[in-house]
């Protein structure tokens, strides 16, 4: 495992080379072949919607010849005053009702010759309870239950209405009655009343004939009324079955003028077309099925072997001529990876292409050249770093104390030299750790004494509005940290926080987060408008010593690494916090310090 993982790590060039290109080789090769495969499926469905389109307008026109002749029939019989007093006159006696059945037979035959280029049967039916049928085997409904049929009822709800129907035995009630659309309308008179109703039978696999030979697999039609109801279908297992989806659909084709429309039909992707009969108040909708249409078209699973072939193909040669191309700069790279931290006398073997050729000997050049100045370079950071440190603590600024002297002698001239006397110590105190400790890190307790002597000769100068409070965690008094480092923000905050409030406070806070000591400044002074960074108008201010508020954040990551240092926020008219992160220092760490 350890080899492999090796041979992976001198090998990443190759590698991520290999599965760049391999990847866009792939990524190309399916997305090409995915955008082609569409757009040919995209152009062949709007073709085939195109053609079916046609298709069904020339069923349409089928369908309006069929309607006519219908409304024509329809027409002669209303007209008919034979027909209206066979349906209206009381019985008789058998002479005259036998003249009157023959009377209506001849007139049913003439009438008949205007539909006898279709196979329907034609039923005629008085509110007198008289019958005619042209043939009975197309609608065998009994005479009894005529009256009470729910097509009888639909058409007298609208007299002046040819209404086209579906019946079976479901609806009806009756056993064994085959499946047919009725076309009724109602018998009326001048005065608008109803004597009589009219029946045109057509069996559903003859209305079917109009469009069944456009239709094949996966290629459907089926004819709605508004109901929703299939009346008519290429598939029997549709015939009679409510689809309100595909009403709803059929007409938003149709009220939008849509060529067509992609939907989702009884689980699966169709197109659907669709087209309003106005005659027969009928919707007729061409359902393809896509993935049916698409599969007779594009054969997906061999394109997609082909594909894959294609590209393992092409993948083994490009994974060839990378191996090739990067063998040499991988031996270089390993040789280099082998080279200690501190080995800048190894040179690297110089081999292969020119190019790495050029960078083996680019690397022996540096190296020589870093083996020349390393040591130097590590000595003048030394010097620089101790004399940097020496010159900070040494800068104590004269007008402190000028200033601090000219407090203690008012002080004595008040007679106050209890006051005097405690402000000379404090400031004896103060520049003996200041100056006197050689020392560059001193404790929190020292460092805490040293901002109460701090304190006290500015309190003395200034007056107490500015109260001072410590909080020192127990624990953490011992540890130690860089002189003079808090001593700076206390400074700050005196002569910068409270220029627009007359007191306020100011809250020392030192405690130990997991392996760091934070020191804390806090004050409720006037703010600033700025968070997170050391504001460069404080920065330069350095009454006490030459520490300023950005010398400490240097010194500290000078000392400690980038990982430490100040952090500032600030928020107006609410205050300032300074926090300070430095590395825990125990009283046995490098005793230099």
């Amino acid at each position: 495992m350890r080899n492999v993982l090796d041979r992976f790590k001198y090998n990443g060039l190759f590698v991520k080379l290999f599965i760049v290109m391999a990847a866009g080789i792939v990524a190309v090769s399916f997305t090409t072949t995915w955008t082609t495969i569409n757009i040919s499926s995209r152009v062949f469905m709007e073709t085939f919607s195109i053609t079916n389109s046609k298709v069904i307008g020339q069923i349409q026109s089928s369908l309006d010849s069929f309607n006519y002749s219908i409304i024509i029939t329809a027409n002669k019989i209303a007209q008919s005053g034979s027909i209206r007093e066979f349906l209206t006159e009381d019985d008789g006696d058998s002479a005259n009702m036998y003249n009157a059945f023959y009377q209506m037979g001849q007139q049913m035959n003439r009438f008949r010759s205007s539909v006898d280029a279709y196979e329907i049967g034609i039923t005629v039916t008085g509110m007198n309870g008289r019958r005619y049928s042209t043939d009975r085997s197309y609608w065998p409904v009994p005479d009894s239950a005529l009256a009470d049929h729910p097509i009888t009822k639909r058409s007298l709800a609208e007299p002046r209405k040819l209404i086209y129907s579906y019946d079976d035995a479901d609806k009806s009630g009756i056993p064994g009655l085959p499946p047919a659309i009725i076309v009724s309308k109602a018998l009326v008179d001048r005065s608008g009343d109803v004597y009589g109703m009219v029946y045109f039978a057509v069996r559903e696999p003859y209305f079917a004939r109009f469009y069944d030979s456009n239709t094949s697999v996966g290629n459907d039609v089926a004819v709605l009324d508004k109901q929703g109801t299939i009346v008519s279908s290429n598939r029997g297992d549709w015939i009679g079955r409510q689809s309100a989806d595909l009403l709803q659909y059929a007409e938003e084709i149709d009220n939008k003028g849509l060529a067509y429309k992609n939907a989702s039909i009884m689980g699966k992707d169709q197109l659907l077309l669709a087209e309003y009969i106005g005659g027969l108040n009928l919707y007729m909708v061409n359902v393809i099925d896509k993935q049916t249409v698409l599969g007779q078209l594009t054969d997906t699973r061999r394109i997609a072997l082909i594909v894959m072939a294609i590209a393992a193909a092409t993948v083994l040669i490009v994974f060839l001529i990378s191996r090739k191309l990067t063998k040499s700069l991988t031996r270089l790279v390993k040789q280099i990876s082998t080279i200690s931290k501190y080995e800048f006398d190894r040179h690297v073997k110089v081999d292969g292409s020119y190019e790495t050729r050029q960078l083996g000997i680019a690397f022996n050049a540096m190296i020589d050249e870093l083996n020349e100045y390393v040591d130097k370079l590590v000595e003048t950071q030394k010097q620089q770093r101790n004399a940097e440190l020496e010159a900070l603590q040494q800068q104590i600024n004269p007008h402190f104390l000028y200033n601090t002297l000219a407090s203690v002698k008012f002080m004595v001239q008040q007679g106050s030299k209890d006051k005097a006397a405690e402000t000379i110590n404090a400031l004896i105190s103060l520049l003996q750790n200041a100056i006197g400790n050689v020392s560059e890190m001193i404790t929190i307790q020292q460092e805490l004494d040293n901002l109460k002597n701090y304190v006290l000769i500015n309190q003395v100068r200034y007056g107490e509005r500015i109260r001072v409070s410590y909080f020192i965690a127990p624990n953490c008094l011992e540890y130690r940290i860089p002189k003079l480092m808090i001593q700076p923000f206390i400074e700050n905050a005196f002569f910068h926080a409270f220029n627009e409030k007359a007191e306020g406070y100011i809250h020392i806070m030192v405690t130990q987060e997991s392996s760091a000591l934070v020191c804390e400044v806090v004050d409720n002074g006037d703010g600033m408008n700025l968070s997170g960074e050391i504001p460069k108008k404080i920065s330069k201010h350095k009454l006490f010593s030459g520490i300023g508020v950005r010398n400490v954040n240097e010194r500290i990551k000078l000392l400690f690494g980038e990982g430490y240092g100040v952090t500032i926020t600030s928020e107006i008219g609410k205050g300032t916090r300074v926090r300070i992160r430095i590395p825990l220092l125990k009283p046995n760490n490098d005793p230099n310090f």
